[in-house]
């Protein structure tokens, strides 16, 4: 018998059955109390019928809601699931019943997308729906397999390798009122954006950056995906500077949201005319300079990255420049 139960100003339908052997406890949740035991009872009876391999009914669409409701906000990047599922709306699979979905319908959804965004676009749409089919497999019992599973997935696109050029840092320093004292919102963008090149910190990583990270001349990231992002990250004499001019009467250093951060430094982008470059490429500017500074092991530490290789790419140095630095 189903459990039907309130869930907030919604109702969950709760279902807990045995069938040879195996358990199947979907669950759901809706509008009105009638919609739930609707819901309930189809789906009670599909399991008694053996017809159980998921919940044929329900839309792809509903699965990614569901997951943008209940799982993204465990994410650090809830607002970007949120709105990818959101645009997704316009893809027929949103639409598709679960019971009618198919590899193949994945496949023309993957080579449709190819052809007008790149690879890792694709790339990282596709990890998203593969995550939601796996919840909805593993703890909504609502499919049995994962569509995906067998397809090819995009490869991952080439490493940007963009660098703000000095002419560049220039421009927005001065567009963004980097070159005053930190008193307006624009300003500390821009000051953010130098700080960026300073340390290589992620953009969310600066903007969550807190008085009591700061300990001498490191700065502590607390938060991150992955046990390398969070670190103790050195700083260098201009980073100091940048933050001495900062106000310590705010909660974070900068006292700026990723909003307003993302908004007026497209704004800035727009006013100078510098096209393709985006704030994280200011990462890319301070691996290149502390590549000339520490051994490859170090930058990784500083850098917050898990595979090494990747960083492979600031070390330019000639192999004549190396070999005057031997004994």
């Amino acid at each position: 018998m189903a459990s039907i139960k309130r869930f907030g100003n919604k109702w969950r339908a709760i279902i807990n059955k045995r069938v040879d052997g195996k358990a199947h406890r979907p669950s759901e949740v809706f509008p009105t109390k009638t919609e739930a035991q609707a819901w309930a009872a189809m789906v009670e009876n599909e399991i008694e019928s053996g017809k159980r391999g998921q919940v044929k009914s329900v839309t792809f669409g509903k699965l990614l809601e569901r997951y943008a409701e209940e799982e993204s906000p465990k994410h650090k990047g809830v607002i970007w699931e949120r709105n990818l599922i959101r645009r997704f709306k316009e893809q027929p699979l949103y639409s598709s019943k679960l019971g009618d979905l198919s590899a193949n319908d994945f496949g023309k959804w993957r080579n449709s997308r190819l052809k007008t965004v790149s690879e890792g676009t694709v790339r990282r749409e596709w990890i998203l729906l593969s995550s939601a089919i796996n919840v909805a497999i593993k703890e909504w019992q609502w499919l049995t397999v994962n569509p995906l599973k067998d397809l090819k997935r995009p490869k991952d696109g080439p490493s940007r390798d963009r660098l703000f050029s000095s002419k560049e840092i220039e421009s927005l320093t001065y567009i963004l009122g980097a070159d005053k004292p930190p008193t307006t919102i624009s300003s500390r963008v821009g000051y953010a954006m130098l700080f960026a090149m300073e340390t290589g910190m992620r953009a969310g990583e600066i903007l969550g950056l807190r008085w009591d990270d700061i300990k001498g001349r490191t700065a502590a990231v607390r938060e991150g995906k992955t046990a390398s992002a969070k670190r103790e990250v050195p700083l260098t004499l201009e980073a100091i500077r940048i933050l001495e001019l900062l106000s310590k009467d705010t909660e974070t250093c900068f006292d700026i949201t990723n909003k307003q951060r993302d908004a007026l430094f497209r704004k800035a982008m727009n006013k100078t005319g510098i096209t393709d470059l985006h704030f994280h490429d200011s990462r890319a500017n301070a691996c290149t300079k502390l590549a000339k500074q520490v051994d490859i092991l170090s930058l990784a530490k500083i850098i917050g990255h898990k595979n090494i290789n990747q960083l492979q790419v600031y070390y330019r140095d000639t192999a004549q420049e190396i070999a005057e630095r031997l004994n």
